[in-house]
């Protein structure tokens, strides 16, 4: 096993809340060549954008990023990184961190973590990162996906729902003071084994995943570990929206 690790950055050109959001300018870049800059800043060998589009493929190439043109029909983009690492042949423990194509203000260092988290844990087939939860509305928001974890670092379970549950503070309403330690929220960025990404597509969802709409539950169904180490940095919101494009565009904008 090596610490040697590549980023696969999915990239769709459709999206139903904002069509064509890879190539939206940002600061007079494509938002996927701030993503692929990012990439390039961490200690990754190799740096790939996989996409189902023409257009991208096209912006992506005339940065000079290496891009491989992907099926279409990818029900999600893990399923879009394990054809990436099927057909590059990757051996079962290669390690593939997977950079979601709207985030460009990612900071290179967690690139570096998560997948340093996945190397330290031979046992572990995926890698992911959490921060600390310090408020109750944001506990209690079931966009905020929460895990716990085990003494080893290893995820026990993820959900939507607040966990994990403080029978006597949170029964009797909102607490008067704060959480204090032992709420996570996740944050959705993943290192893998190629290995994983193998077996992953030959699976039928799970029914916890299908209940809570969380990808990782089927792995852990499964029977697989995943690692989840705590970052030390701030992780910057993607966008999703208009309007998260309009902030991004300012706070880069403030930066030139």
């Amino acid at each position: 096993m090596t610490d040697e690790f590549i980023v696969v950055i999915p990239a769709r050109y459709a999206s139903s809340r904002l069509p064509g959001k890879p190539l939206a300018d940002i600061a007079g870049r494509s938002m996927i060549e701030h993503v692929w800059m990012r990439a390039t800043e961490s200690n990754a060998s190799r740096v790939i954008i996989a996409t189902d589009s023409e257009q991208i493929e096209r912006v992506a190439c005339g940065f000079g990023a290496e891009v491989m043109l992907t099926k279409s029909d990818h029900p999600n983009g893990t399923a879009r990184l394990a054809e990436v690492a099927a057909r590059l042949q990757l051996p079962a423990d290669a390690q593939v961190v997977n950079v979601q194509g709207d985030e460009p203000l990612l900071p290179p260092a967690l690139i570096n973590l998560v997948a340093s988290r996945l190397s330290a844990d031979k046992q572990a087939s995926i890698a992911t990162l959490a921060e600390t939860i310090d408020d109750f509305d944001t506990m209690m928001r079931s966009s905020v996906v929460k895990v716990v974890r085990d003494v080893g670092g290893r995820a026990l379970y993820f959900s939507r729902a607040p966990i994990p549950w403080d029978r006597d503070r949170f029964a009797t309403g909102r607490p008067t003071a704060g959480l204090g330690e032992g709420w996570l929220r996740h944050i959705g960025i993943y290192a893998y084994r190629a290995g994983f990404l193998a077996e992953y597509v030959k699976w039928t969802s799970a029914p916890i995943e299908e209940i809570e709409q969380l990808e990782q539950l089927r792995a852990m169904y499964y029977g697989h570990r995943i690692q989840v180490a705590i970052t030390p940095l701030d992780y910057p919101a993607g966008v999703d929206t208009p309007e998260d494009l309009e902030r991004i565009r300012i706070l880069m904008q403030d930066k030139q």
